[in-house]
């Protein structure tokens, strides 16, 4: 995971510096040209209709940097939806205003998933009532769940410890309190937590 976590933060920082880049040029620009073309300077307007060259740069410049962005995106978007084969699988079920994890062989918990360190894990999501959308920015992991409807996201438990899991999604009146905790631990310790009651 982060390697995907890793493109999504590159793709955000690239979009974002061509942003930059194009902001600041731009301005510049037409800083310079209400400057240097003022009226008091050039009375009689200059005609550049019909300039194929001008035209051609400023319709390749922009469409190569729109398609520049669109390559980045698209690789980080195929990185959260490609999940590796072995991933372990929890159900997830949200409803007013809690999140239910639903594991391997019938164990549950509420507003508190665990997984394993190292292991990649995907999530089947979908709702009991209203959207809701399950986020775990630690991960980059943002998804839609709706009722009749099962979505999901995938992340690496990489690293050990305790990570907020929120709903994204205004979902009613206590949709602030709908929050849980990711928590990463070690295999045997997982397996104990596996193996005890509800």
């Amino acid at each position: 995971m982060g390697d995907v976590v890793k493109n999504i933060d590159n793709a955000f920082i690239y979009i974002i510096g061509i942003s930059v880049v194009l902001l600041t040029g731009i301005t510049f620009t037409m800083i310079f040209f209400t400057v240097k073309y003022r009226r008091s300077k050039n009375p009689e307007p200059a005609d550049i209709r019909g300039n194929w060259k001008l035209e051609l740069v400023w319709t390749i410049i922009p469409l190569l940097i729109a398609l520049s962005m669109f390559y980045v995106g698209w690789n980080s978007y195929l990185g959260l939806r490609n999940v590796p084969k072995g991933a372990m699988e929890i159900d997830v079920l949200a409803m007013q205003f809690s999140w239910l994890f639903k594991y391997p062989g019938g164990r549950e918990s509420a507003n508190l998933l665990v997984v394993p360190e190292g292991k990649a894990v995907k999530l089947t999501v979908t709702s009991d009532d209203v959207i809701h959308s399950l986020y775990i920015p630690s991960f980059r992991v943002k998804i839609d769940a709706v009722k009749g409807m099962k979505t999901y996201a995938w992340f690496q438990a990489a690293r050990a410890g305790n990570y907020d899991i929120f709903c994204a999604e205004y979902c009613g009146l206590d949709h602030s309190k709908m929050s849980a905790i990711l928590r990463i631990v070690k295999m045997d310790e997982y397996r104990r937590w596996l193996e005890k009651k509800n």
